[in-house]
C-alpha cells in the first residue's frame, strides 16, 4: 500500500522531464564546429570572436513570443540572430547570411540517443497512469527529436521553448506545460539536470522538482545544495521510489 499524501500536499499527478542531458545524450558523430565552418571561408579572426558555439542561441530566460507565431517566423529569427552575430564578428556582409544557414544547420545536425534507464522509467510513469511530458529549451520540432530516439510513444505532452516563446526558467514555459498537461503547479514533478531551468525555475513557479545528477552527467562542478521541495537521484530508474 502506497503511503497517504501528506496533508496540505496534492498528490502527484503529472512528471515534466527536461531533454537532453536528462532523457538523451549526444552520440558520435559529432556536427561539426563553428569554429571548422569560419575557417573553412578563412575567417579566423571572425572565428576567435565568435567563441563558444553552444552560447549562440537564445539566453536562458529569454522571452521571443512575438518570433515563436510560426515554423517559419522563428527560423527567420534565429537565422538573423546568426547573421547579426557574424557580422558583429567582423563577416563580410556578403558572407554572413549563408554563413548563418550553415552554423544554424550545424547546430541542428545532432546525433542523439536515450539513456539507457530512460525507456523504463518513462513506461513506468505511464503505468501509474501519471501525464508524462518532455519541456526542453530546444529547436522548433520536438516531437521530431522524440520520435527519432524512439520515445514517442512514452511521452504525452512535448513542450519546446521554440513554440512556447520564452526559455526556461521563464514563466511562460512552465505555464504552457502545465497548461498542456492540464496540471497545477502543485500536481507536478519537475525532473532534470540543470539546475536553474529544471529546479529552482520550477520550484519558484510552485511545482516539485527532482535535481538528475548522473555520474556521466554533461553538467560539471559541485552539486548545489538541495532546497525544500527538490530531491536529487544519480538515474532515472530511482525516480520510482519518490512517488
Amino acid at each position: 500500500m502506497s503511503a497517504p499524501t501528506p496533508p496540505g500536499r496534492r498528490a502527484v499527478r503529472g512528471v515534466i522531464l527536461d531533454f537532453y542531458g536528462t532523457l538523451v545524450r549526444l552520440i558520435e558523430p559529432l556536427p561539426p564546429s563553428h569554429r571548422s565552418l569560419f575557417l573553412r571561408r578563412g575567417l579566423a579572426e571572425a572565428a576567435d570572436k565568435w567563441g563558444d558555439q553552444w552560447a549562440v542561441g537564445p539566453r536562458e530566460g529569454e522571452e521571443h513570443a512575438a518570433h515563436s507565431v510560426s515554423q517559419q517566423t522563428y527560423h527567420s529569427w534565429e537565422l538573423e540572430r546568426l547573421r547579426s552575430r557574424a557580422l558583429s564578428c567582423g563577416v563580410p556582409a556578403s558572407v554572413a547570411g549563408p554563413l548563418a544557414v550553415e552554423l544554424d544547420r550545424a547546430m541542428k545536425d545532432l546525433r542523439l540517443a536515450p539513456f539507457g534507464d530512460v525507456p523504463a522509467a518513462l513506461a513506468g510513469l505511464r503505468a501509474r497512469g501519471l501525464t508524462v511530458a518532455v519541456c526542453s529549451n530546444w529547436y522548433w520540432d520536438l516531437d521530431g527529436a522524440l520520435a527519432d530516439v524512439g520515445l514517442a510513444g512514452l511521452v504525452d505532452v512535448a513542450v519546446t521553448s521554440a513554440r512556447a516563446g520564452a526559455r526556461k526558467p521563464h514563466p511562460l514555459i512552465y505555464r504552457t506545460v502545465l497548461e498542456r498537461c492540464g496540471l497545477r503547479p502543485e500536481q507536478a514533478l519537475f525532473v532534470g539536470d540543470m539546475w536553474e531551468p529544471d529546479v529552482a525555475g520550477p520550484l519558484a513557479h510552485g511545482m516539485r522538482a527532482v535535481h538528475l545528477w548522473r555520474p556521466d552527467r554533461v553538467v560539471v562542478g559541485a552539486a548545489p545544495p538541495l532546497p525544500d521541495g527538490a530531491a536529487r537521484i544519480p538515474s532515472l530508474a530511482a525516480l520510482s521510489a519518490l512517488l
